[in-house]
C-alpha cells in the first residue's frame, strides 16, 4: 500500500485497541502486532477494485440469490425497512442514569449523530442501563477498537488510491464505515478520492450500499462530486439500477432540505434520467436479440427491467425533467425510449404534464420522436408506440432535416403499413 507520497507502507496495519502505537526518532509509527489485528492486512483481492469486478461478474453472470432487486443485508445486519439513517430503532431507558457512552439527546431521539461519536467511550454499558439495537452495539465496538487510530492512518491510501473508508464501503460493514466517517469528516478526509476519482460515498452508490449511503450523508459527504467520467452518484445509480439508493439519496435531503442537482450531465451528456433510460434500452434489446431464451435467463433480465423501471420512476419523483436535452445529439428521454419502441417508459413519460410541449421536439437531426418509432424494425411493439405518440398529440406531418416525414420513414412489409396507416389518422384507437 502506498501513502499519498507514494511511500510503501505494506507493512502498515490497521490495530486493534490494543495496539501501542509509537514513533521513532525518524517519525515512522511502530506498533506491537502481538494483540490480534483489527482490519487485517489489505490483500489484493480485498481492493475496491476487485470487489467491484466480482460484483460486475455477478451481474455478468447472476446467480439464484440476485433474482430479488431488494437490497441484501448480511444476516447480522437485517434491519427494518424504515429505519433511521443512522441507527435502527429506540434504545429503551431502564434507569434514568444513562451513562457516559450514550448521551442522553441521542438516547431519547434513538439516533446517534456524528458529532455524538466522540461522547462513545470504552467502556461498554451495562445491559441493564441502556437496551440498544445491533447497529448501536457494532458501532459502540467499533469506536473502542479505533478510536486511537491518528489521522495519518485514516486517510493512508494503497496503490489503488483506497483508504480504510473505501474498503469497508465496499465490503459492506457498515459500522466501521459509520465510524471511520465521523473520525474522518474530523479531519477533512471524508470525500478523498481514489484512483478512479471515487469518494466513498460513490462506491456506496456503485456497491448498492443504500444505508451507508444515508451514514456518509449524514455525516457531510459532498453529494455533487464526479468520478473520471463525470458521473455523480446518481449516475451510478441510475446506470447499475439501484433504485433503493437513489431513493435513500432522495430521503436524505428532503429530511435535510437541501437542493440536489438532479440534471447534472456527465462527460458524455447525459443526465441520470438518461443514463436510467438508455440502460432500460439495453435490458429490452437483450430481451429482444437473447438467442433460445431459458425461463432463468428471461426472469433475471425481467428483473433487471423492474429494477430500471424504478430508477426511471424514482427519478421523475425526484423532479427530473422529460424534456431535458442529451449534450451530443439533442435526443430527449423521450426519443431514447422511441429507439426500443418502450412502451413502459412511454406510459411514464406522456402521463407528465410537460408531455404535451414536449411530444414534438426535435434532435439536432430535426428528428421527433415520432420519426424514431417510425423507422425500426423488428420491433414487436412498434404499432402500439406510434399509437400512443398519436394519442398524445404527435405530429405526423413534421420534417426532419432532410425533408422526411415519419411515413416516408416506415419500414416495407406488413407493420409498416399498419405504421402509416395509423400516422393517416387510421385505427388510431383500435
Amino acid at each position: 500500500m502506498l501513502d499519498p507520497r507514494g511511500n510503501d507502507t505494506k507493512g502498515r496495519q490497521f490495530m486493534s485497541r490494543g495496539t501501542n502505537f509509537s514513533q521513532d526518532n525518524n517519525g515512522c509509527f511502530i506498533a506491537d502486532f502481538k494483540p490480534p489485528s483489527y482490519i487485517q492486512t489489505m490483500h489484493k483481492k480485498n481492493t475496491v477494485k476487485e470487489l467491484l469486478l466480482r460484483r460486475r461478474q455477478k451481474w455478468n453472470h447472476p446467480l439464484e440469490d440476485t433474482l430479488d432487486p431488494k437490497f441484501k443485508h448480511r444476516k447480522s445486519e437485517t434491519f427494518a425497512s424504515d429505519v433511521s439513517p443512522y441507527l435502527s430503532g429506540t434504545p429503551t431507558l431502564d434507569q434514568p442514569n444513562v451513562g457516559p457512552d450514550f448521551p442522553p439527546a441521542a438516547v431519547e431521539n434513538g439516533n446517534i449523530f456524528p458529532q455524538q461519536l466522540q461522547h462513545l467511550h470504552c467502556r461498554v454499558t451495562p445491559a441493564a442501563e441502556v437496551k440498544m439495537t445491533l447497529f448501536q452495539w457494532q458501532v459502540q465496538q467499533e469506536v473502542q477498537r479505533i478510536q486511537d487510530v491518528p489521522p495519518d492512518l485514516l486517510n493512508m491510501q494503497d496503490a489503488d488510491g483506497d483508504t480504510f473508508l473505501h474498503i469497508a464501503v465496499a465490503q459492506g460493514r457498515r459500522a466501521l464505515a459509520y465510524v471511520l466517517a465521523g473520525k474522518m469528516a474530523q479531519f477533512g478526509f471524508l470525500d478523498m478520492k481514489e484512483h478512479n476519482g471515487q469518494t466513498a460515498l460513490q462506491i456506496a452508490a456503485a456497491t448498492n450500499q443504500h444505508l451507508i449511503i444515508q451514514d456518509l450523508l449524514a455525516h457531510g459527504a459532498q453529494f455533487n462530486t464526479r468520478d473520471f467520467w463525470g458521473r455523480s452518484p446518481l449516475h451510478v445509480c441510475a446506470e447499475k439500477g439501484h433504485f433503493l439508493s437513489l431513493q435513500s439519496i432522495w430521503k436524505s435531503f428532503i429530511e435535510r432540505g437541501q437542493l440536489l442537482d438532479i440534471e447534472m450531465y456527465n462527460y458524455d451528456g447525459l443526465t441520470p434520467l438518461h443514463a436510467a433510460v438508455l440502460s432500460h434500452n439495453g435490458v429490452l434489446k437483450d430481451l429482444r436479440t437473447l438467442e433460445n431464451p431459458c425461463s432463468y435467463m428471461f426472469t433475471v433480465l425481467t428483473k433487471r427491467r423492474q429494477m430500471y423501471t424504478e430508477c426511471v420512476r424514482t427519478l421523475l419523483l425526484m423532479g427530473a425533467s422529460c424534456g431535458a436535452r442529451d449534450l451530443k445529439s439533442g435526443r430527449t428521454c423521450l426519443h431514447m425510449a422511441s429507439e426500443e419502441a418502450n412502451v413502459e417508459l412511454f406510459q411514464l413519460f406522456l402521463n407528465q404534464s410537460s408531455s404535451l410541449s414536449t411530444i414534438n421536439d426535435k434532435t439536432f437531426s430535426g428528428n421527433t420522436a415520432l420519426h424514431i418509432v417510425s423507422c425500426l424494425q423488428n420491433r414487436n411493439t412498434q404499432v402500439q408506440a406510434v399509437k400512443m405518440l398519436m394519442r398524445k398529440g404527435a405530429d405526423p406531418g413534421s420534417r426532419n432535416f432532410e425533408n422526411e416525414l415519419p411515413s416516408q420513414l416506415a419500414p416495407d412489409g406488413a407493420i409498416g403499413e399498419k405504421v402509416r396507416q395509423i400516422l393517416k389518422g387510421r385505427n388510431i384507437n383500435a
